[in-house]
């Protein structure tokens, strides 16, 4: 299996998964349910816990690191040159490993700063010649972007000598960013989804949405794998979250099966431009 078919199957998040305990049987009940990837980042606090118990994950079931998939972030504190090489070697070190299997910067925009100052632009890309450094020298197996509009990549891919693997957005169908996808599919760059199942605090209203609800019960799937399989049937990665050991089973169980086309439009039809977390539009 090459880089591209390992980035577009499910990997488990950790976003707001903290705790050495917590994550450690999210992460176990995710790799017994059948994940081979994990989705990290410098700013979820979580990298050193992680690394704590890979080699034991690992030695439980078997694998060898070429069997996992991991992908960390730089935080928006580390944009420049130098920051963001320290940056990532740090993530390695707190991980445990000699390299990741991709790595995105995580929010166009650099902290302490204004997001209409027009620096933010010239910093990200001194952001992505250090990640191209290290990914010629094999610390980093693929590099990409996360929360970048098409205005962003439009920047990076005027100034950047290796282009993008993989865009990391806010994606679900009250959150259709159709000319995103479609701007991503023109340059290869594959379009991976957080938040694809809404939120988890009450404002979610996507896994009550009745529409969703109907056609759950029309495939026999659950409204989560129903909104995962909407994404994975545009070409989409996604990254769904659960500590629920149940529900972290359910949601890798979204390969066998179809929604129809007229399904799909239904649910496309729920976009209402509605973001549940950050909205990057007005970074400079």
């Amino acid at each position: 299996m090459n880089y591209a078919q390992k980035m577009s199957r499910a990997q488990v998040g950790t976003h707001k998964v903290v705790g050495l305990s917590v994550i450690r049987s999210a992460i176990f009940a995710a790799f017994e349910a059948g994940y081979r990837l994990i989705d990290t980042a410098s700013v979820y606090g979580n990298e050193a816990d992680i690394g704590s118990f890979l080699p034991e994950l690992m030695k439980t079931y078997s694998l060898e690191r070429k069997d996992l998939f991991i992908t960390s972030k730089l935080g928006p504190k580390n944009h420049g040159s130098g920051k963001c090489r320290s940056a990532c070697l740090n993530s390695l070190k707190a991980l445990g490993l000699d390299y990741l299997d991709l790595y995105l910067i995580h929010w166009p925009g650099a902290s302490g700063m204004q997001p209409e100052d027009a620096r933010h632009e010239a910093l990200r890309l001194e952001s992505w010649r250090d990640m191209e450094k290290l990914y010629d020298e094999g610390i980093l197996k693929a590099i990409g972007v996360s929360n970048y509009t098409e205005k962003h990549l439009e920047s990076l891919l005027r100034g950047c000598r290796i282009e993008p693997s993989v865009l990391q957005v806010e994606y679900h169908p009250q959150l259709v960013q159709k000319s995103l996808l479609e701007f991503c599919c023109r340059h290869g760059i594959l379009l991976q989804a957080y938040s694809s199942l809404g939120s988890s605090s009450s404002e979610n209203r996507l896994l009550t949405n009745e529409v969703v609800s109907r056609i759950a019960k029309e495939c026999k799937r659950s409204e989560s794998q129903v909104l995962l399989r909407w994404s994975i049937q545009q070409g989409i990665g996604v990254i769904p979250k659960s500590v629920n050991p149940q529900h972290i089973k359910e949601n890798i169980a979204v390969f066998d099966f179809d929604l129809t086309s007229e399904q799909m439009a239904t649910i496309s039809d729920l976009h209402s431009g509605h973001h549940y977390c950050w909205n990057p539009e007005h970074v400079a």
